[in-house]
Formats: structure tokens, C-alpha cells, sequence
């Protein structure tokens, strides 16, 4: 069978035609997806504007905006702009926010259990080995299980390692355990309980707070967290004696909360970049921490007149004898508590001999660098 000229032109004409159309339908398909918009989430910190932490959550929401293309754009909002600071698990597991950045010592008052996570010693690991427990130790299911356990409708994200925070700010150093019985004192979480028995009257307040209470005498002494987010609250103001180095939270971190029904409903791609998105903000922020922490905490000596105390090791035992004594009971009133408990002592006791067989320590090298006697270097 032979075919004519005619023919053979006749259909290449269709095939270009059927070819061309297709490429249009394919270079059409984004707009249409592009027409769609990016999916919006509004977000809440607990924190002020000014304070750091602020900072940490908008560049949580920056990875994520930047990694996605711009297919999900979180804004987020300081502390008291939708609800307090304290009403930050109730509002995202409702639905009223998308998400909110903090800790989950701030939920003490919902599941004592949740202060597990950064409230207290953490059994001689510091933050990051906290959350090594977290993602690698079963921490992840046990916070799942706990969250369950309240109702709360969230997905929660540990993440930001935080750096051994201060005993607190006083009027005069505290140079023996006694020294605490009688102070009004602010702090939160499983601290409320320690400080407690050490004799102190606790009062629980949000960071932005703080300041105004010290100064009008609501309270003796405070705790924060470090001293970026101490100089920028205003702690110098109100007082100029720092107790440094403590146990009631000397592994503590962040935490990013989504509301669960509208984390689910992301595509997968979307949640995977979410979750590695804690984790490289988390990182940065132990980064950022080191650089800004030390400035200001040079500056606050240099600059504020502020004098810096070592807490002494009477005071730290006596923070370790109360958990111990706290951790007791109320591992007998909450069996979620006693798992986590055992969970996370399993792990340290494998993890903290091996860091401090292996891990040198680093005050000799101070010494020899930068200590009264040494070498000048140019």
C-alpha cells in the first residue's frame, strides 16, 4: 500500500496539532495549582517581640517558607496577640491557632508529666542529650502517648537545645540553700516544685511579665532563661546580682506545635519539610545562642554593672535531693510519669558515662588561653 504526499502531510499536520496541544495543557497545569494560593498558617509564640525567642520562632516559619517554595507561608505572632502565653496548647489544639512556638513546661498546669521535658537535672544530660533521648530513646512515642492522654489534638516538635540557665536574679547573692526560704521567686514547671521545698513562695508568670513584677515588688527574685533574653526583658534594671549555673532546668528546649487535624491534611512532602525544618532551625539556634548569649553577657558586666555569682554546690545539691523527693511523688500519683521517668533514665545512664568518659574537659584550655596566667598572644 503506498501512501501520497498528500497524506503524509495531512498527518504530520495532526500530530503537530495533537502535540502542541498537549504542551499547552502541560505548560498550563501550574497556573492552575498556582491559582490555588499557598496554604497560610497563623502561629503564636509565647514569648514578647523583643525577646530572642521571638526571633527563634519567625526563623523556625522562614525555613519553612523558604524551603517550601512559598506552597505554605506560616505568620507568626508574639505572645498575647490571640491568646496568653500560657493558653497556647488550648488554642492550638482547638484550632484557633495553626501552631505556636514554646515549651512544654508552659503546659505544666495540663500534664505535670509534660515538664518531663526540660524541667529539672534531665539525669546529668544537658539539652541536646535530651533531645537524643527524645527522637533516638523513645521520647517521641512517649510524648505522642502523653499528649493523648489530655485530649490535646497536636503534633509536637521538641527542638533548640537551651544552654544551663541561671539559679536567677536577686537583691544579694544566695551563699547557702536556706537562703531561698521566704524569697518570692518566679519560675515554672517542676520548678515550681523544687523551689518550693527549698522554702520559697513560687509564683508562675510568662516571660514579658517578669520585669514589671520585680519591679514592683510582686516579687523578691526570678529566673528566665539567659542572658540575651534577661538584658532584653530588662532584668538589669531591677537588679544587678545573677546567680549562674543551676539544676531546675538545665535541659531544657523549644517545642513547635502544629494542630494535628491540619498538619495531617499537608501533603507528605510538605510534612517531612516541617520536621527536618525543626531540626535545622534547631541547630542554628544553638548557633545563634553561643554568639548572642556571650555578647550580652559580656555587655551586662561591662556595661549594666552586673555581677555574676557561681551558685554554690550546697544549693545545686539541695535543687537535686528536692527533685529527687518530687519526682517521688508524683511518679506515685502518675503512672505517665513514672514510664517517662524510667524511660529517661535508662538512657541517661548510657548516655552521660559515656560523655563523661569520653568528652575532655575544657576549663584547662581556658586556663591556658585566656586565664590570669596566660601566655599573651598576638
Amino acid at each position: 500500500m503506498t501512501t501520497s504526499k498528500k497524506d503524509t502531510t495531512s498527518s504530520r499536520r495532526r500530530f503537530l496539532k495533537v502535540a502542541a496541544a498537549g504542551a499547552a495543557a502541560t505548560v498550563a497545569a501550574p497556573s492552575v495549582v498556582s491559582a490555588q494560593g499557598a496554604t497560610s498558617m497563623r502561629f503564636q509564640s509565647t514569648w514578647p517581640a523583643k525577646d530572642i525567642f521571638h526571633e527563634y520562632a519567625l526563623d523556625y516559619a522562614k525555613k519553612v517558607n523558604d524551603m517550601t517554595g512559598g506552597d505554605l507561608k506560616i505568620e507568626v505572632l508574639p505572645a498575647g496577640a490571640v491568646v496568653p502565653a500560657f493558653g497556647l496548647l488550648e488554642a492550638v489544639s482547638k484550632g484557633t491557632l495553626d501552631g505556636g512556638h514554646g515549651v512544654l513546661v508552659y503546659h505544666y498546669g495540663k500534664q505535670n508529666a509534660l515538664a518531663l521535658w526540660g524541667s529539672g537535672p534531665g539525669y546529668a544530660m544537658d539539652a541536646n542529650m535530651l533531645l537524643a533521648w527524645h527522637k533516638y530513646g523513645g521520647g517521641k512515642e512517649l510524648l505522642a502517648k502523653l499528649y493523648a492522654s489530655i485530649g490535646a489534638n497536636v503534633v509536637s516538635f521538641p527542638y533548640g537545645p537551651m544552654p544551663t540557665q541561671p539559679l536567677g536574679w536577686f537583691k544579694k547573692p544566695i551563699t547557702k540553700a536556706d537562703d531561698m526560704k521566704g524569697v518570692k521567686f518566679r519560675t515554672v514547671g517542676i520548678s515550681i516544685d523544687v523551689f518550693s521545698g527549698m522554702g520559697a513562695a513560687v509564683n508562675a508568670l510568662p516571660g514579658g511579665e517578669i520585669v514589671a513584677a520585680l519591679d514592683r515588688g510582686l516579687l523578691d527574685a526570678a529566673e528566665f532563661n539567659n542572658a540575651t533574653s534577661d538584658r532584653i526583658l530588662g532584668f538589669p534594671d531591677v537588679s544587678k546580682i545573677c546567680m549562674l549555673q543551676s539544676f531546675h532546668q538545665n535541659a531544657e528546649q523549644f517545642e513547635i506545635m502544629f494542630n494535628k487535624d491540619k498538619y495531617d491534611a499537608l501533603p507528605a512532602k510538605i510534612r517531612a519539610i516541617l520536621d527536618n525544618a525543626a531540626e535545622a532551625a534547631g541547630q542554628d539556634m544553638a548557633w545563634k545562642a553561643i554568639d548572642r548569649y556571650s555578647k550580652d553577657y559580656a555587655e551586662m558586666q561591662t556595661k549594666d554593672n552586673v555581677k555574676f555569682y557561681k551558685t554554690p554546690d550546697s544549693v545545686l545539691q539541695a535543687q537535686l535531693d528536692i527533685y529527687d523527693q518530687v519526682v517521688e511523688k508524683k511518679s506515685a500519683e502518675n503512672p505517665l510519669f513514672k514510664e517517662i521517668v524510667a524511660s529517661q533514665l535508662a538512657f541517661a545512664k548510657r548516655a552521660t558515662q559515656w560523655e563523661q568518659d569520653t568528652v575532655v574537659n575544657r576549663r584547662m584550655a581556658y586556663n591556658h588561653y585566656f586565664g590570669p596566667n596566660a601566655k599573651k598572644r598576638t
